[in-house]
């Protein structure tokens, strides 16, 4: 006899596991599937969580390598490579066992193995040459997504790596290339050349984090040279050779002049795809579109009836709080009550030094909607926590509507954006405008001033700039 569930998510990564934890809240018998051997998906065994730990020890590294200019003398500054892997290691570990309790805590099933349709209340879960059949009244794909490669340059994750293969490396490279000037690539790139790596982006826009407020894009990369990472924009690769000293890069520009990039490895970060391989889809007839989305409607269902999609395998940005919202709502509406993601707040994070972080929209977007907007903006040069620990780069940009003062986007570059950010989101939710952030007093000497005086600026009253 297969065992009965309410509900089987599939997948179980951060929305996947979020969404199994809710349903069993709600009072609804659950299973969750995971191929991985551990829970936490890609956020958590090699993405999100253990590049942040690499962030951290990486920047540790190289601040320790420049105590002396601030009074803290000690001896000879040495990497050790294994130690720091395997501190990223632990923290992976701490973690993926950490969902596990809590789904033991919660009461949701957890199946080791790979889902994939029998019929529309059939789940197969295969490990090990292994088959079980789950009967589920609802079904949930939170599959997440792979990263792409370029065609015909496929990942080896020795020279030609992806960002998994960048997490692990056994030793340090001379030299890195990194295809692609976005979140990812960025902060992967960070982390080496903070190690002692010659970091080189090769760019096919003429500008690095697509979609990001062009005006903190610019910074962003102004700030990355100073710190010794090369760029190369309007640029394409158009073949990549391995040989035994690494690879070798043929790249053209925007004017057709072909040149060869040496290095020892490459890191392509193009993008990610929706991971749905091996689900068989096709037994039941779920729809994907051209770039293999499922497609799904505003309560997340798909075209067949009590089967439903969230995170990564749907349309919108692949982060995991926006997978983990879905997964919320989505286990509200199967419980009969009224889930709600706001798709206009999302904030999304690059965790490099300094920080960059944005919520709602850009001033390219708010031009191409001709809505008209008031911008304020405050360097952290004229913030005195950050000057007191000499970390002034950077600035916070408001824009709020001209007529209502609404804040309508936040963009942030400097120290803990991604933490500060969370204030603006929260203010934008409630439908703040600039004049509320400006009237709401905050802690001196602290970052988040910089958030007060840029709204001050907004209409130009500003008191420290």
């Amino acid at each position: 006899m297969s065992e009965k569930f309410d509900v089987t998510v599939i997948g179980g990564g951060p929305g996947g596991y979020v969404c199994a934890i809710r349903l069993s809240q709600l009072g609804l018998k659950t299973a969750c599937i995971e191929s991985r051997g551990s829970l936490g998906g890609t956020c958590l065994n090699v993405g999100c969580i253990p590049s942040k730990s690499l962030l951290n020890l990486s920047e540790n590294f190289h601040k320790a390598k420049n105590f002396e200019k601030i009074g803290i003398e000690i001896g000879e500054i040495k990497l050790n490579l294994g130690k720091m892997m395997k501190n990223k290691e632990k923290a992976v570990t701490v973690l993926t066992k950490g969902i596990e309790f809590l789904f033991k805590k919660n009461k949701v099933s957890y199946f080791k193995g790979k889902g994939s349709f029998k019929s529309s209340n059939e789940i197969v879960v295969s490990e090990d040459g292994e088959e079980t059949v789950i009967e589920t009244e609802k079904a949930i794909i939170s599959t997440g997504s792979e990263p792409v490669s370029i065609p015909g340059m496929e990942f080896d994750e020795e020279k030609i790596i992806s960002s998994t293969g960048a997490l692990s490396l056994e030793k340090l490279p001379k030299k890195m290339v990194v295809v692609g000037g976005g979140y990812i690539g960025l902060e992967m790139g960070s982390v080496w050349s903070r190690l002692g790596t010659e970091v080189e982006v090769v760019e096919f826009l003429d500008h690095i984090t697509p979609g990001m407020d062009r005006e903190i894009s610019t910074e962003f990369m102004k700030i990355l040279k100073k710190q010794g990472i090369k760029f190369k924009l309007n640029t394409k690769v158009e073949k990549i050779t391995k040989n035994e000293n690494g690879v070798i890069l043929e790249v053209i520009d925007k004017e057709n002049k072909k040149k060869n990039i040496e290095a020892d490895v490459v890191l392509i970060s193009v993008g990610r795809r929706p991971y749905t391989t091996g689900l068989k889809l096709e037994n039941v007839g779920v729809k994907t579109d051209e770039k293999g989305k499922v497609k799904v409607d505003k309560n997340f269902e798909t075209n067949i009836k009590n089967i439903f999609a969230i995170g990564d395998v749907i349309d919108g940005p692949m982060l995991a709080h926006k997978a983990e919202e879905e997964g919320i709502a989505v286990a509200e509406f199967i419980a009969g009550q009224s889930g709600h993601v706001n798709y206009e707040i999302i904030p999304g994070v690059i965790y490099t030094s300094p920080e960059v972080a944005s919520v709602g929209k850009t001033e390219e977007q708010l031009n191409e909607k001709k809505i008209n907007f008031k911008v304020g903006k405050f360097p952290f040069m004229a913030n005195s926590r950050a000057k007191a620990i000499d970390e002034p780069e950077g600035f916070v940009k408001i824009l709020a509507d001209a007529t209502s003062d609404k804040v309508l986007g936040v963009h942030i570059i400097g120290p803990h954006a991604g933490e500060m950010i969370a204030e603006m989101a929260i203010a934008m939710e409630f439908g703040a405008s600039s004049e509320d952030i400006a009237r709401t007093c905050h802690a001196h000497p602290t970052f988040s001033e910089a958030i007060k005086e840029a709204a001050l600026s907004v209409e130009k009253r500003q008191i420290h700039s």
